[in-house]
């Protein structure tokens, strides 16, 4: 099964050469599934020929915002619109997640309760999991159609289900703790609280749950769907 990844922002420059970009970080995380990887980088203008070049879409996380006047933006809308059309699946995660909701009728804006980062735990469906984060947008209304699976007291929407056309997450299942330990230095400080950037630290030991994660959207990708 073919996956393309739609990269939306490039991890720091500082480091990059230490973890890779988002697109093979996405390909460690879902390593082991049998999947085949196609990797574009739509945030400076690299589009699939065709949405059917793979069977599945990830769209990756970014430090822009959903709601920002660039000109990748519109495209990459019209491309999730098609996908759910089409019923190709598509999964999303923090800058996905929230691109998704915003192309199909949800609202996405910086949240006035400020930032998540590092660890944060949520409730799926009865079940704690724990899951790194980096975010001070949100979803804040979703679109018609859409449910949320996942929510704590921050985040009303960390994770949404499209049906069988879209799964997001706003957390980072694909961020270890050394890179989010990167993130706090690099484009955390003077930006993010240092009372939030120092608890962080002080729970980037804890387990998190990416590899459930990665198992759940692994099994969307291969869902049986009328074409």
């Amino acid at each position: 099964m073919k996956i393309g990844i739609l990269l939306t922002g490039h991890a720091p420059e500082e480091l990059a050469p230490h973890y890779g970009d988002y697109i093979e970080m996405f390909k460690s995380l879902l390593s082991g599934q049998d999947f085949e990887f196609l990797g574009y980088k739509v945030v400076d203008g690299e589009f699939p020929k065709s949405i059917k070049d793979a069977d599945g879409w990830l769209i990756t996380g970014s430090k822009h915002g959903a709601y920002e006047n660039h000109s990748w933006i519109p495209p990459l809308e019209d491309f999730i619109r098609e996908a759910v059309t089409l019923n190709i699946p598509l999964v999303g995660v923090c800058f996905g997640h929230q691109i998704i909701a915003q192309a199909l009728g949800g609202k996405v804006e910086k949240f006035d309760g400020g930032w998540a980062v590092g660890r944060q735990t949520y409730d799926f469906a009865g079940t704690e999991i724990s899951l790194n984060a980096w975010h001070q947008d949100q979803v804040v209304e979703l679109p018609p159609g859409a449910t949320t699976i996942a929510s704590n007291s921050f985040c009303e929407h960390a994770a949404v289900l499209y049906g069988d056309r879209a799964f997001t997450v706003q957390p980072h299942p694909e961020f270890s703790a050394d890179f989010v330990d990167g993130l706090i230095n690099t484009r955390g400080r003077g930006v993010v609280p240092e009372d939030i950037l120092e608890q962080a630290i002080d729970h980037l030991d804890e387990p998190t749950a990416s590899q459930t994660i990665a198992d759940q959207f692994a099994d969307f990708f291969r869902q049986e769907r009328p074409r």
